[in-house]
């Protein structure tokens, strides 16, 4: 995974480095390349709402100090609080450039890619902190038919306890997933979907290339 950090790195005009508030920071070696890249810094104290403002205040100051010429704000992303300040803030530190794509296209990803995305927002927002940042989405299937469009998608974990959380009791919890996934995926592509979703275990898949590629993130 390494490798895709490096590579991303130097594509990057801004680095946002996101943190929980009263969370254990693991300072490896890819805080040390960021604070050796000559790239402009957002740190993103998310959670605040659980936090006291003293903590806050205390957690603003470590950044301050570990990544200094770096701006520091404070969020709760649940609570829409500073969300504007870090777009703000992206907006004055990103240069201007040509256009990546023409102006009637509204993004040069294909449909598969945001149809992955939609259902991994659905499990960021229906499991919180439990499993997402261990969660990928592959979408294996994508089918049109004449009166709908039939999806076939896996969600990856690193573990067997994840995966059993992702289902939830009698598969309610990735039954409510797939539901909300698929009324949003309906709305984006304006056509009636039929979506299946499957849940498996790749253990350590962040190190394996072959999976890191089949996600996307390529050099």
């Amino acid at each position: 995974m390494n490798q895709y950090i490096e590579s991303a790195m130097v594509d990057a005009d801004v680095i946002l480095l996101m943190h929980e508030t009263g969370q254990f920071f693991e300072e490896n070696d890819v805080l040390e390349r960021i604070i050796k890249a000559n790239i402009p810094v957002i740190v993103i104290i998310n959670k605040i709402d659980l936090s006291d403002q003293e903590s806050v205040v205390k957690e603003m100051q470590h950044w301050s100090s570990r990544l200094p010429g770096a701006e520091v704000i404070p969020i709760s992303a649940i609570k829409n609080f500073n969300i504007a300040k870090v777009f703000d803030e992206i907006l004055t530190l990103i240069p201007e450039s040509p256009p990546f794509f023409a102006k009637d296209e509204l993004s040069d990803r294909s449909v598969r890619f945001f149809v992955s995305e939609i259902i991994r927002e659905k499990v960021f927002t229906n499991y919180k902190k439990e499993v997402p940042y261990a969660v990928e989405v592959a979408v294996d299937e994508y089918k049109e038919e004449p009166k709908l469009v039939r999806i076939s998608a896996t969600i990856f974990v690193d573990r067997e306890s994840q995966k059993a959380i992702i289902l939830g009791h009698q598969g309610k919890s990735i039954k409510k997933v797939g539901t909300e996934a698929r009324k949003d995926i309906e709305e984006f592509i304006q056509n009636k979907v039929f979506l299946e979703i499957t849940v498996k275990v790749n253990k350590d898949w962040r190190e394996k290339e072959n999976m890191l590629k089949r996600f996307g993130y390529d050099h």
